[in-house]
């Protein structure tokens, strides 16, 4: 299985958590729900993190059975739209950038 993250490394503007977390799930995940080939969507939202850590408000996660699928959506009408529907929800509520890595993903039950 391939998993392609998109990190959003950056600040929410301040007071803007709720709002950001409230538009992301309402107006960008519905486009993400309708990327073909995609097998789950990980909608991620920091927590805390380590003192001296990057800021990463948002972490997206698709997984996608293999390469050609995710190389397939890359070029797909709907990626534009995904793309359109982020940065009108990210203007609004974040200053930062994206950036993706895709990583051949392994899973295993926790034994403890």
């Amino acid at each position: 299985m391939i998993t392609r993250y998109a990190l959003f490394e950056g600040a929410l503007h301040e007071g803007h958590k709720d709002a950001f977390r409230r538009d992301v799930l309402a107006e960008i995940l519905p486009v993400w729900q309708r990327f073909p080939g995609a097998l789950a969507i990980h909608v991620t939202f920091a927590e805390d993190r380590d003192e001296g850590a990057p800021e990463y408000p948002l972490i997206l996660a698709i997984d996608w059975p293999d390469m050609d699928t995710v190389e397939a959506f890359l070029s797909h009408p709907i990626r534009r739209e995904g793309r359109a529907a982020t940065e009108a929800v990210l203007a609004r509520h974040f200053t930062g950038r994206i950036h993706h890595h895709v990583t051949s993903a392994h899973s295993f039950t926790a034994t403890a």
